[in-house]
This record gives C-alpha cells, sequence and structure tokens, in this order.
C-alpha cells in the first residue's frame, strides 16, 4: 500500500518502521524546543506531518510501549482514529500518569501509526438478536 504524505515543517520526521517486522510506524514530535509535559497534565504534541489515506482504510494512533512503562506516557483517547478523508496535521494527545515532569525533546518517538483496512458496513434495525451463550454479560462477567 502506498501513503502519501507531506511535511507541514522542514524538521518533521518521516514516519519510521524501526525494525523489518514491525506493525507500526512510529511518529516524532516536531517541535521547536523541548515540552515540558508536567506530572498529570496532557498536552496536543505536533508531528508536522499530514497524509493522504487510500479509501476503505484508517490509521489508529497508538502509545509506545517504552514510553508507557519507563515515564508512564499514554495517548489520551487511544487509538486515535484518522480518517481516509482528513488532511490535516497529525497531532498527538500525550499524557503524563506519572508524579513527575517529562520532557518531550524535538524529534522524539511519541507514537505509533498502525494502517488498516475498514470494513464497510451497513447497519439493519431489528426487533430482537440471536441468541448467545455470553448473552448481555458484560465487565468481569467471567470473573477477574
Amino acid at each position: 500500500m502506498i501513503i502519501k504524505y507531506i511535511k507541514l515543517r522542514p524538521t518533521a520526521v518521516a514516519p519510521q518502521m524501526m525494525t523489518e517486522h514491525a506493525a507500526g510506524y512510529d511518529l516524532s514530535a516536531c517541535l521547536e524546543s523541548p515540552l515540558v509535559l508536567a506530572a498529570g497534565s496532557r498536552a496536543l504534541v505536533p508531528t508536522g506531518l499530514a497524509i493522504e489515506l487510500p479509501p476503505g482504510t484508517e490509521a489508529q494512533i497508538r502509545p509506545r510501549s517504552g514510553l508507557a512503562i519507563k515515564f508512564g506516557i499514554g495517548i489520551l483517547n487511544s487509538p486515535g482514529t484518522i480518517d481516509a478523508d482528513y488532511r490535516g496535521e497529525i497531532q498527538v494527545i500525550l499524557f503524563n500518569t506519572s508524579a513527575t515532569d517529562f520532557i518531550v525533546e524535538p524529534r522524539m518517538r511519541i507514537a505509533q501509526m498502525i494502517v488498516s483496512q475498514v470494513v464497510d458496513t451497513t447497519f439493519v434495525l431489528k426487533d430482537s438478536l440471536s441468541e448467545s451463550s455470553r448473552q448481555e454479560g458484560g465487565f468481569g462477567h467471567t470473573g477477574y
């Protein structure tokens, strides 16, 4: 699959696949200077990139596991969705769950992007649904 992208700022870093079989492409912060992400806060971090996805696809923006386990940095509304008709800048809502401030450096890898197919779906209103072994069992219904 070919995905067109543009750099909205010259310092933007192209999406990077870090290993041969990686599922995601790392996205980097496009900042002029370091950003202090205070303990317990959130910030919208630009990547300086815009993409053109093929129809029938989406991109999901997900946290990087290393930032999560080492520093408590996550992504609010994870996964974030980029629709095929969106052409604006990819921005990432980082949040700091730790008790200490975190410094987001320019060009730091802050998220990963996964591109997926979207199933064309039609919803049909019915009077009832078929039976299942689970039925209405929700959160925790099978135990801890």
